[in-house]
């Protein structure tokens, strides 16, 4: 609304825009500087901000009876997503030769698959040590904290061992010192370009791995998950996904015949022997 919408329209009538107005408007935001292969936004995020434009003028017609002028105005196409995960063994190559200060940081990412603003925004209290669980409930967005993308992304995630260690070393490095449980020296949250910029590429190019932006350590655990027999619906919900949809959509060829919904397919691949939370295991038929 305030980056986009309301510089291209706030001084127009609401019943004053048109069809051309609309199309114009996108237009110009697909020429904006972006994080896109193109270095410009991507349709993903113009579709984003189509959509609430679409929103206001459908509730501004329905209340004030005029004609939306947003009619077969239709998305932009969305790529596939490319997903670029990392192997088991340079994931264990990345957390040994990461800064010191940041290798239970890269711990928490590989092995939860926690989205960056769920994981620069973790506060202690959501982190259960007696139950051995995360408790996503907040993510972190230009440096404060606020409500989950979505309802589903509320969830539980179960310590296994590398992460219970990692999380246990971090909180007598900053347990005391701040309610963030990865923060900079003055307590407050990471700055995640900052990090990127300082940590995550640099370290990439001195190990020889291809360039991925850090969102590829969820791809990785995703994969890490469904590829050690992980039940696709308990990777779901420990993705924050609602359903299987996403799932199958974008790690289709990750996805083994698998029976577990419990985690201990995962542990084993970690080769951890660290007890989890018990759970019943749950086993189903496959077709």
């Amino acid at each position: 609304m305030d980056s986009s919408l309301k510089p291209a329209f706030g001084k127009k009538h609401i019943g004053e825009i048109t069809k051309a107005d609309i199309l114009a408007f996108r237009t110009k935001l697909a020429k904006r500087k972006g994080r896109g292969a193109t270095g410009l936004v991507s349709p993903k995020t113009i579709n984003s901000h189509m959509s609430i434009l679409r929103m206001v003028l459908d509730e501004a017609a329905e209340r004030f009876d005029f004609e939306t002028p947003y009619k077969n105005i239709k998305p932009l196409k969305l790529q596939k997503t490319h997903i670029e995960p990392f192997s088991l063994h340079e994931v264990q190559r990345i957390i040994d030769k990461v800064r010191p200060d940041y290798c239970n940081y890269y711990t928490v990412r590989f092995f939860t698959g926690m989205r960056t603003g769920e994981v620069d925004g973790l506060k202690w209290k959501n982190v259960d040590f007696a139950k051995r669980e995360i408790l996503v409930r907040e993510t972190l967005i230009n440096g404060e904290t606020e409500y989950t993308k979505t309802d589903g992304s509320q969830r539980e995630i179960p310590m296994f061992g590398q992460v219970y260690d990692a999380l246990k070393t971090q909180y007598a490095a900053t347990g005391h010192m701040s309610q963030y449980v990865f923060c900079n020296q003055l307590g407050q949250p990471l700055d995640h370009n900052n990090v990127t910029k300082r940590v995550w590429y640099p370290l990439l190019k001195s190990l020889g791995l291809t360039k991925r932006r850090p969102y590829q350590t969820r791809h990785t655990a995703a994969t890490l998950f469904l590829a050690s027999g992980e039940n696709p619906e308990w990777v779901a919900r420990m993705l924050g996904h609602s359903s299987t949809e996403m799932l199958f959509k974008v790690y289709s060829r990750y996805v083994p015949n698998a029976t577990r919904m419990d985690g201990s397919a995962f542990e084993r691949l970690l080769g951890n022997t660290t007890p989890t939370k018990p759970q019943k295991e749950q086993r189903h038929e496959t077709a």
